[in-house]
């Protein structure tokens, strides 16, 4: 039988559990896909850790590519042999052989290997509605994006610059530095050298950025905030060191009349159309060489507790993935 992770209780790597999983044959609008790469999302150590709940028993991680090996009776557009990419939940990527639904499924073209689209396909898309919908970037846009050379921020810097933005990038240390700026930012700001709101108006001439892409959450909520320009977007979609406080909608007129949101890939790619318009788009620019994805750290899958104690360490900087 295959193997998997499972998760029974929350805590550290050390609960994540290694062992022979059943997996069935495909039902109505399913695919049995063989998976040969994985990707390591921070929610993953979300979920672990029990600040993103799920039900447990569970699967972990929601990413992965690889060969569909079974189709449900009733699915007609993807076929044995199919090398293909899923984001979908239930939790459960962490795994040899996985059940998923065909409507999450994506076909990969030649141009993308398995392991490029494991690293890539959330934070990628989610890279893409970022900038094309929840506030859209064009030339003469200015941000300040959270962890410049994380998983996201790697290549929502780079589409960002792409689309003619002036692109600040914030890091937490130094050698994260060099990454953010080959990532397209025009200038990097590290924590804990000050009041980083500060420097975001120094650099924009007192002004402030149009919009803030915050992954970090508490630490960085108010600052972040305070970087903004009057009517900016403050892009809420993570919380590396927790929930950030309440905000009284009035603090936001208070800051300038600020728009505070909290986008979900889920709601960008709600319909098949969605997903595939975000997935293909994400496909052209990597082919085309404008955004680059690389792989910083393959983990064996076994491997899954490293791989999670390395990224909260903040050994890793962009993608990180497991290989079968």
């Amino acid at each position: 039988m295959p193997k998997a992770f499972r998760l029974y209780e929350n805590g550290g790597p050390d609960v994540l559990k290694w062992e022979e999983v059943e997996v069935p044959s495909p039902g109505p609008g399913q695919v049995l896909v063989r998976q040969t790469a994985i990707a390591v999302n921070y929610r993953d150590i979300l979920v672990r850790n029990g600040l993103h709940a799920v039900k447990l028993p569970s699967g972990l991680g929601l990413e992965g590519a690889g060969v569909v090996e079974a189709v449900g009776a009733d699915v007609r557009d993807i076929a044995v042999g199919d090398r293909i990419a899923c984001v979908s939940g239930p939790d459960g990527a962490y795994a040899e052989a996985r059940l998923v639904p065909a409507a999450r499924v994506i076909k990969l073209p030649d141009t993308i290997s398995d392991r490029q689209a494991a690293g890539m396909m959330v934070r990628g898309m989610t890279a893409r509605y970022l900038v094309r919908e929840t506030y859209k970037v064009g030339p003469r846009s200015k941000i300040l994006v959270h962890a410049a050379a994380g998983g996201v921020g790697t290549i929502l810097c780079q589409w960002a610059k792409h689309l003619g933005a002036v692109v600040i990038g914030a890091v937490g240390s130094e050698e994260k530095v060099a990454a953010a700026l080959g990532n397209g930012c025009d200038h990097v700001i590290k924590y804990g050298e000050g009041d980083f709101s500060s420097e975001v108006k120094r650099l924009t001439n007192g002004e402030g950025v149009d919009a803030v892409y915050d992954s970090v959450g508490r630490s960085t909520f108010e600052q972040s905030a305070l970087s903004l320009r009057r009517r900016g977007f403050l892009i809420s979609f993570g919380e590396a060191s927790g929930d950030p406080d309440p905000v009284p909608p009035r603090r936001l007129g208070q800051l300038g009349s600020l728009y505070l949101t909290h986008p979900s890939l889920p709601d960008y790619t709600a319909t098949r159309d969605e997903l595939l318009t975000t997935a293909n788009e994400l496909f052209e620019m990597v082919a085309s060489g404008k955004i680059r994805t690389d792989i910083t750290a393959e983990y064996a899958l076994r491997d899954a507790p490293r791989a999670h104690a390395d990224l909260e360490a903040r050994k890793t900087t962009g993608a990180i993935i497991l290989v079968t």
